[in-house]
């Protein structure tokens, strides 16, 4: 399989596992030119940059992520390997935004 189609397959494949947890996600439109819609669409707030290879170079798919996203957008590179779970990969920043709305949440329904 040419590394095109292994990005296509698993972009379907993230937007069906993103479906199953109740997200309307699909392909992005990237396929048609470059529109600004990120690999995967459907998750809000979130750019998803989709690497589905063996070899990732974590920085360069986060700065793309970065680069490509639209305001307001968190850049997070979705990823996996052959047989692994699939990982989220987004700068500290975002990921301290995400979780401190996750901890006032938690503080406010005393769990």
């Amino acid at each position: 399989m040419n590394s095109r189609n292994k990005g296509v397959k698993g972009e379907r494949e993230l937007a069906g596992v993103l479906r199953q947890y109740g997200y309307d996600c699909r392909r992005g439109q990237q396929y048609c030119g470059m529109n600004g819609d990120a690999d995967v669409v459907g998750l809000p707030g979130i750019h998803i940059e989709c690497k589905r290879v063996e070899r990732l170079n974590v920085q360069d798919a986060v700065d793309q992520a970065k680069r490509d996203k639209r305001t307001g957008e968190i850049p997070a590179v979705f990823h996996r390997k052959n047989n692994c779970d699939w990982l989220v990969t987004l700068p500290i920043d975002d990921f301290m935004t995400i979780y401190r709305e996750w901890e006032a949440g938690r503080c406010q329904t005393g769990l």
